[in-house]
């Protein structure tokens, strides 16, 4: 069963309510998840770094709630997802009920995949969101539930591979190709200069969240890669 480790005020916040540790147990309980360990990120980085308790760690005292949801229910994996199932479970929100939107064909965005992908990863899918705003906490969340799914339902990524990107910076339409790894050139998350995809790889093989992904591709002629229209 996945855990989910979240904090415990901005849960609340989202929720609504306040709770007591055996009030928010209860509702767990009812609900089907379990409160597995309430923490704090203090004593989550010195158990990481295995630091004794004399020695000061990074992070603040924010209290963790440590949360252990159903393996298929991957809604529930982020603090966004849970609250908002608790809140409906409890009655505080309605469910809610999506609809296919009616798009002009014009005003579609296209993505374009080139035969070559079936020699490496001969699928791809996409979805345009709208209205969404980041913060720092809202980022991060996100980012870790899309760990989260990469570890899970992707397969280490060896089934799929997640790609989150800002539209309001690309010019569509996109082309999905592959080329070789020599033909590939980019400025890599986190990095300043520009590199080619082969470089990447040595790069990243000193990367201890990345280096265990690489084996994926790095023996492939060709590598996927997405493209919008100014490539």
């Amino acid at each position: 069963m996945p855990t989910i480790s979240v904090g415990r005020d901005r849960l609340f916040a989202a929720l609504g309510r306040v709770y007591t540790q055996d009030e928010f147990e209860t509702l767990c309980f009812d609900f089907g998840i379990e409160l597995d360990d309430v923490t704090t990120e203090k004593a989550i980085i010195r158990k990481e770094k295995h630091l004794e308790e004399d020695v000061e760690a990074d992070g603040d005292d924010e209290v963790i709630y440590k949360i252990e949801v159903a393996a298929n229910r991957y809604d529930l994996l982020c603090l966004e997802g849970l609250a908002r199932s608790l809140r409906i479970f409890t009655g505080s929100e309605a469910t809610p009920t999506f609809k296919i939107a009616s798009i002009p064909r014009g005003s579609m965005l296209q993505m374009h995949v080139r035969p070559q992908t079936s020699q490496i990863r001969p699928y791809v899918v996409c979805a345009v969101l709208r209205g969404v705003t980041f913060d720092e906490v809202r980022y991060n969340s996100f980012i870790d539930l899309q760990d989260k799914l990469h570890q899970n339902i992707c397969r280490k990524r060896t089934l799929v591979a997640i790609g989150t990107h800002d539209l309001d910076t690309l010019q569509g339409p996109f082309s999905y190709e592959a080329l070789p790894p020599q033909e590939i050139n980019f400025i890599p998350l986190k990095q300043e200069q520009t590199s080619r995809a082969d470089a990447l790889m040595d790069f990243y093989r000193s990367d201890m969240k990345l280096k265990k992904f690489l084996h994926i591709i790095e023996n492939s002629p060709v590598y996927p890669v997405i493209y919008d229209s100014n490539r």
